[in-house]
């Protein structure tokens, strides 16, 4: 077909009216066009169409016009095998690795051995040229900023040159274990002298990160996620001032770490509602606006054990969304975690899939393609608003860490996960190969040999924890993991 006969034909212009008479003849009379009308988990409206927004301009990135750096986790038990598969990953495209230690809240059951030994050994013969490494929140992460400055200074990498993000929350580790080693009046005293040692490193990169992974994976809302990472960010930024660090300088070491999931739109807005919530957080502290690390990783709770290949289309939308919502960094969480701990084959897959969306696809290409669009601004200034509302409620409850103590935020959390359960046991939310379109016979899974960890039980304060709660979990499958 002569490609010229689409510049010469005409198509009508439809307006919003008849637009709404096409859908009404189309639906039916039994069917009104409230019935393409739905509400998020925080009640937001979702409306099937939306004029474009007016006035809308990209958020920026932390590296415009630089793509996302690809992440793959490193939570292999046995050191040797962790140093084997993390060659492996960089060798073929990955630009990053995370750390994750026995006892991390996101290490699901496993973990590289926390010690400098098993640092050491994960590490070896990795080259770290060009390399983003960031550690996951565990019990130990003061100490293992120690143990991986000595492992660079024993590999001659100057860290100073490096990437590093190293994580620190005591927010999520407290919901994710339940414990903090020290009181929190303890806690906030020695958290100053803590940052001053950091400071006198001179290392670059993130140190404080507010992560709302914990949180999404034991069932918040995406509002939920975004207030407490805000009011995470904020407990940073009084540390700052506790260490007499001038918050303008104390910002840049300030990142975030977030979950996506299967929910492309909303997953993109609530990326770019941090982007919003933190910029609002800076002009309120008289800080220039200026950009933050986001760390995103593919939602735990939305895989299954069910038919597990269906993650792979999820983590797919999940990592599209991140790439498209502006995150600075990717981490997929392979397909079979469901299982135990994933092979070489579903790392491969967690692997390639954001090579194809970076290489293939270059989504990198546009920075914010969302921007201006109707439907992701009105969700994500609906997301600013109700994680707002979230935000001030900590901070009257005491803070972050008081209001985990006293139980509040579990209480939330835990309220969200039961109203989403209902809406998948009645029906109205379907889980593809679980609720709808299940297999007669489950095919066999491979994963790798690996004793699951414990989570750590010491500590000087407990309060109710958040563990990881997958969707599936909640509605009485049989699971083969």
């Amino acid at each position: 077909m002569d490609r010229t006969i689409l510049t010469e034909s005409e198509f009508p212009d439809v307006d919003r009216k008849q637009w709404l008479e096409f859908v009404a003849r189309s639906l039916g009379k039994d069917t009104d066009y409230n019935s393409l009308s739905h509400r998020s988990d925080d009640g937001i409206g979702i409306e099937p169409l939306y004029e474009r927004a007016a006035g809308a301009s990209p958020l920026p990135r932390l590296e415009p016009g630089a793509s996302w750096t690809l992440v793959q986790r490193m939570d292999d038990p046995d050191p040797a095998r962790a140093a084997a598969q993390a060659k492996e990953d960089l060798a073929q495209g990955a630009t990053g690795l995370s750390l994750i230690f026995a006892g991390a809240p996101n290490a699901f059951g496993y973990g590289l051995p926390a010690s400098p030994d098993g640092l050491r050994a994960a590490l070896a013969d990795v080259l770290l040229r060009n390399v983003h490494l960031r550690i996951d929140v565990h019990p130990n992460s003061r100490a293992s900023i120690d143990w991986l400055v000595q492992v660079l200074r024993d590999k001659r990498a100057d860290p100073a040159r490096l990437s590093l993000s190293f994580g620190i929350d005591p927010a999520s580790l407290f919901a994710g274990t339940g414990r903090l080693r020290m009181s929190i009046e303890a806690l906030e005293a020695s958290m100053p002298q803590s940052l001053a040692g950091f400071f006198a490193l001179a290392l670059p990169g993130i140190l404080l990160e507010a992560d709302g992974r914990v949180f999404h994976n034991a069932g918040a809302t995406e509002a939920q996620e975004l207030g407490i990472m805000l009011a995470s960010a904020v407990s940073h930024l009084r540390m700052f001032e506790e260490a007499r660090q001038p918050l303008v300088y104390a910002a840049p070491h300030i990142g975030f770490a977030l979950s996506v999931d299967q929910d492309q739109f909303l997953s993109m807005a609530k990326i770019r509602a941090l982007r919003k919530l933190w910029a609002r957080m800076l002009e309120a502290c008289a800080i220039d606006p200026m950009p933050v690390a986001i760390h995103a990783e593919t939602s735990y709770r939305m895989m299954t054990a069910r038919d597990p290949e269906t993650n792979i289309l999820r983590t797919t939308i999940a990592a599209f969304a991140a790439a498209t919502g502006g995150a600075d960094s990717i981490s997929v969480v392979p397909h079979t975690i469901t299982h135990g701990l994933p092979d070489a084959f579903a790392r491969r897959l967690a692997r390639n899939t954001q090579l194809i969306l970076e290489k293939e696809c270059q989504l990198d290409f546009v920075a914010d393609p969302a921007a201006g669009s109707g439907g992701i601004e009105a969700m994500t200034a609906g997301l600013c608003e109700k994680a707002w509302e979230e935000f001030r409620r900590i901070e009257a409850e005491g803070g972050v860490l008081r209001s985990l103590a006293a139980g509040h935020i579990q209480k939330r959390v835990a309220a969200a996960r039961m109203e989403r359960l209902g809406k998948v046991r009645e029906g109205e939310h379907k889980i593809i190969g679980t609720t709808v379109y299940t297999m007669d016979r489950e095919r066999p899974v491979a994963t790798l040999a690996a004793e699951r960890q414990p989570m750590p039980r010491d500590g000087a304060v407990a309060c109710d924890p958040l563990p990881a709660s997958r969707l599936d979990e909640g509605l009485g499958e049989p699971d083969d993991s």
